[in-house]
């Protein structure tokens, strides 16, 4: 627990010490965000503000994760192969972010990898990490991830087989990076929601270590799962670093996570859903972030069948914004779906522990 604890109060003061140098440091440099031409009147006030935040982010995961170690001493036994993976696949997916809002800073617009290279970068990243995922057993046999699909567990009766797994990794971690991507739309609202769905994964993946099924304390209702504290110190950390990213990114923000952050956060998300065993309960904890991108596909579709918007706009949040609510109104109700669609997770993930180690 202490870990845990280490881990989030590192991140939180690394993030908001260090990103007003970065502010400073990126505006001295130009380092501007552009705004999208079609988007709403008002946020052309925006145009300038310095991005590519993400990196504070990053910078105060890994703070946070290794100050963690470093102090608590908790396991006995340092960082593991499940941490060490969702970090690396977060970071990898960072520089893929920081890539593109490098050629839009440079390019002056807001058009940075084109489609093909930004899903080539996640391909490389998530079939890496798919296959590493596979490996480094534990002495009883569990590795980081699993070829089955899960919901709360292992779903026994299915099986994608090692191909198969590789490619549904790949599905996830585009999924999640690129709906992440889609939320960053307002001030804070990426960060914000992304700070709730990772607080619901401290909890489960302590929860998990607390009713782990290695002997001695194997109980009815236990997880089979590899290294869930070191996943809770990554999950703590990186809620740690939203929050205080969060400081200088509400609004009216004084930074943009660009997609360096994005990217980085989404990657990390679908790779905590994958070594908890929870792919498809992420689907409740993240609803924000799964009805943005579903906004985006049903614009498209809708659009294309009928020559007619669905939306006014689309992501889902500029909609309302052109229906006349203030941008804090939407990010304030937004949130407010987050913490909803966390905590309907979460009391999902209980209750089915409940019913299973009760017998019920």
């Amino acid at each position: 627990m202490k870990g845990i604890l280490i881990a989030a109060a590192v991140a939180l003061a690394v993030s908001i010490l260090v990103t007003p140098y970065l502010i400073r440091f990126f505006a001295r440099q130009g380092f501007g965000q552009e705004i999208r031409a079609d988007g709403p009147a008002s946020h052309q006030s925006k145009r300038g503000t310095p991005t590519m935040g993400g990196v504070a982010i990053l910078a105060s995961i890994w703070a946070g994760y290794l100050a963690a170690h470093l102090i608590s001493g908790e396991q006995g036994g340092g960082p593991t192969a499940s941490g060490w993976l969702v970090l690396m696949l977060t970071t990898a997916l960072g520089f893929v972010g920081f890539a593109d809002d490098f050629i839009k800073l440079r390019r002056q617009r807001n058009l940075g990898l084109n489609k093909t290279s930004k899903l080539v970068g996640q391909l490389l990243t998530s079939v890496i990490f798919a296959v590493l995922a596979l490996r480094f057993a534990n002495s009883s046999g569990l590795t980081p991830a699993s070829t089955r699909p899960s919901f709360v567990r292992d779903i026994l009766v299915l099986s994608f087989g090692a191909i198969g797994f590789v490619v549904f990794c790949y599905i996830l971690v585009a999924a999640w990076s690129n709906a992440v991507n889609l939320t960053d739309g307002l001030d804070g609202l990426a960060a914000g929601t992304a700070a709730m769905v990772l607080a619901t994964y401290v909890i489960i993946s302590f929860w998990q270590f607390r009713n782990t099924c290695l002997p001695p304390e194997a109980n009815p209702g236990c997880y089979s799962v590899r290294d869930p504290l070191d996943v809770a110190i990554v999950a703590a950390a990186a809620m740690g670093a939203c929050i205080g990213f969060l400081w200088w990114n509400a609004a009216p923000a004084r930074i943009f996570m660009g997609d360096t952050g994005s990217l980085a956060l989404g990657g990390l998300i679908a790779g905590l859903s994958i070594v908890t065993r929870t792919e498809l309960l992420l689907v409740i904890i993240g609803g924000v972030f799964v009805v943005e991108a579903l906004s985006v596909s049903l614009q498209i579709v809708v659009f294309r069948a009928t020559r007619r918007r669905l939306f006014r706009m689309a992501p889902f949040h500029h909609h309302f914004e052109l229906a006349g609510w203030a941008e804090t109104t939407v990010i304030i109700r937004f949130w407010l779906l987050a913490a909803m669609c966390a905590a309907g997770g979460l009391g999902i993930f209980y209750s089915e522990w409940l019913a299973e180690s009760t017998g019920g």
